[in-house]
């Protein structure tokens, strides 16, 4: 069966029962705040802790989607048979029990009657893991009883704490949360461990591989840590698609499957060298790279040295020292930027629409990148050779290897060394740590610790190095709250008004980058990726006006930051933000639509009328990906 009959017969699946299908919402979330939509319930939290009511914005209680997704936390295992920085996943919810929503009993019920009636999964074959309770919250005995009623032995059910079984809040310390109970299917001694103790989560192999999450969200999590209950039972579950079709193609990993094996392959056939003679975890890495950079890009994001762009920038850099080591021909991206489009393009329409967009940001950041790799790899080979040298603490033991006496130390000084590297020649932290590993081999280890863990403190601490870099940069370039002198209320609404109509007229992936606002002018940073026509300049300019006209009123109100954020609230700079914040919404006072909704500490007029003309003066471009807008009001 093909990935896209998979894809479609769950939808089919549970429109039958009742769900309504909801696309996939982007990858770059409302929630600004977070980088990345990374699970298909980000789109329907509101609705889970009934801010918003699903019966009036549906017209059911039961939802489902094939939702794009993207993670950052897993790029380092990106190459194995599990980890993908883009994928999607399939879901189904019930926003509360009342009128025909569901619970544990109805997710159990559906969720073996998918696997088992419509794709004629084994029923002896899966396991499944609940909750064994933690932190106060009980054992889920509920889920143990119904599994048992529904077929599954008592034997192939395992209790898991927090860590494994315990679900949410989304990209954040508060939010709606809840046990879980995962099923698993198992693949066969070919890919087993041999171990009497092997089973759900077994460390050794992936003999049992997990499809299905259902999460039982009944639960707030508060931001001093601990949890109450939500007015209503919610069901948020979620089959990894790529594992599904694995399965269901009976594959070793999605890398053979027809999601990722035509990528693969024009890769692996661009280079010079002999196809057996290449290592197939990089190719695994390239196609995933590739795959999700597409996707990032036809939304878009573009690369650059901040956020989203950043991550985009990681990727491509990884992609472009792989491309070397794999000695693939010029431009060898674009046929598997095609087949991309082959692959997804009739789902996601955005890829066949932005393919030369897509192609064109990735040959610019090869060419930026080549000038400097060559530098790099130079510069990293100088550290590592210092560092050999001068830095460790160093004895012989009998095998003729180096133990590492102060790991954590040595840690410290390599890993601001390497931050140099990112700074002077844009060497993304995986590729520094990835030349690390080449160089040394396994010429050495630690005492006291793996050298796994070893690499995982310098990564911490190139990150932290990362971060005070960009927080300086934001304090430099971001002056969110004024220009260093007295700030006009009528500036700072206007600012506004005019970044709801960037996003109205260009589109949501419009995102503020900064804000410098005097009594006499304001400047606007933004992400965008090209040039504005005077057209777009005209239209954006006109519609600031007409709101203005519109008399509309601005509303503030004081709330916590999580209310705020699950309230639709424009946020980018999460980290500055107080626990109670002040929210500012423009909006309709007979309509009560709302023009702008953003996060912000004033000052503001109280109408739109007391604005006066609002007129661009100057847009520009402040760099790849960023634009910038001056404007006054007279």
């Amino acid at each position: 069966m093909q990935s896209f009959q998979i894809r479609k017969k769950f939808l089919d699946f549970f429109k039958t029962k009742g769900h309504k299908i909801m696309p996939s919402s982007s990858l770059l979330p409302e929630d600004s705040t977070v980088l990345f939509t990374s699970a298909g319930v980000q789109q329907f939290l509101p609705y889970l802790i009934g801010q918003k009511n699903s019966i009036e914005d549906f017209g059911t209680r039961r939802l489902a989607s094939c939702q794009k997704c993207f993670r950052t936390d897993d790029i380092q295992k990106v190459g194995d048979d599990t980890h993908h920085t883009f994928f999607e996943m399939l879901g189904n919810w019930s926003i509360g029990e009342d009128e025909r929503g569901y619970f544990k009993e109805g997710a159990i019920k559906y969720a073996l009657e998918f696997f088992i009636n419509e794709f004629g999964l084994n029923k002896n074959k899966i396991w499944v893991t609940i909750f064994k309770g933690e932190k106060g919250i009980p054992e889920d005995k509920e889920s143990f009883k119904l599994w048992q009623e529904n077929g599954i032995s008592k034997e192939k059910i395992r209790k898991f704490g927090m860590e494994e079984n315990f679900w949410g809040p989304v990209g954040g310390k508060a939010g709606p949360c809840g046990p879980s109970s995962e099923i698993y299917y198992d693949r066969g001694e070919r890919f087993g461990c041999k171990s009497k103790d092997c089973g759900p989560n077994c460390p050794n192999c992936s003999r049992l591989f997990e499809l299905w999450n259902l999460v039982f969200m009944e639960y707030y999590k508060n931001e001093d840590g601990s949890y109450e209950k939500l007015p209503q039972k919610n069901i948020d579950t979620g089959i990894g698609f790529e594992r599904l079709v694995t399965v269901l193609q009976k594959e070793s990993s999605p890398y053979e499957t027809d999601l990722f094996l035509p990528i693969y392959n024009q890769i692996k056939f661009s280079s010079k060298a002999y196809p057996e003679n290449l290592n197939p975890k990089l190719l695994r890495i390239l196609s995933d790279h590739i795959r999700a950079s597409a996707f990032l890009i036809s939304e878009g994001v573009l690369p650059s040295n901040m956020e989203r762009g950043y991550i985009l920038r990681r990727l491509l850099r990884r992609c472009i020292r792989y491309a070397q080591l794999l000695k693939l021909k010029e431009h060898w991206y674009v046929e598997p930027i095609k087949a991309v489009v082959e692959i997804y393009g009739k789902i996601y329409p955005e890829l066949k629409n932005n393919e030369e967009k897509i192609i064109t940001a990735i040959q610019n950041e090869e060419e930026k990148f080549s000038k400097t790799l060559k530098a790099g790899l130079k510069e990293l080979y100088k550290i590592f050779s210092w560092w050999k040298d001068q830095i460790v603490v160093s004895e012989k033991n009998i095998g003729g290897k180096i133990k590492i006496i102060n790991p954590m130390e040595s840690a410290k000084k390599l890993g601001k060394k390497l931050f140099f590297v990112y700074q002077s020649y844009g060497f993304p932290i995986e590729l520094s740590l990835e030349e690390f590993e080449t160089f040394f081999g396994e010429q050495f280890f630690f005492k006291e610790i793996s050298k796994g863990e070893f690499k995982d403190e310098l990564q911490k601490i190139e990150e932290e190095e990362f971060r005070k870099h960009q927080e300086v940069s934001r304090r430099g370039a971001v002056r969110k709250f004024g220009g260093g002198g007295k700030l006009s209320p009528k500036l700072h609404t206007a600012t506004h008004l005019l970044h709801g109509a960037l996003r109205k007229i260009l589109g949501k992936e419009v995102r503020q980058m900064g804000s410098d606002i005097t009594e006499k002018r304001l400047r606007f940073d933004f992400s965008f990726p090209r040039k504005l026509t005077q057209e777009e300049i005209k239209q954006i300019e006109n519609l600031v006006n007409h709101k203005i006209k519109e008399n509309l009123k601005v509303k503030l109100e004081e709330i916590p930051l999580e209310k705020a954020l699950s309230s639709g609230a424009l946020a980018f700079f999460k980290e500055r933000y107080p626990s109670k914040v002040k929210v500012y919404t423009i909006l309709n006072p007979e309509t009560g639509e709302v023009f702008s909704k953003e996060i912000c500490a004033g000052p503001h007029v109280n109408q739109t009328s007391e604005l006066g003309q609002f007129r661009i003066q100057k847009e520009e471009s402040i760099g790849q990906g960023k634009r910038r807008i001056r404007a006054i009001l007279t």
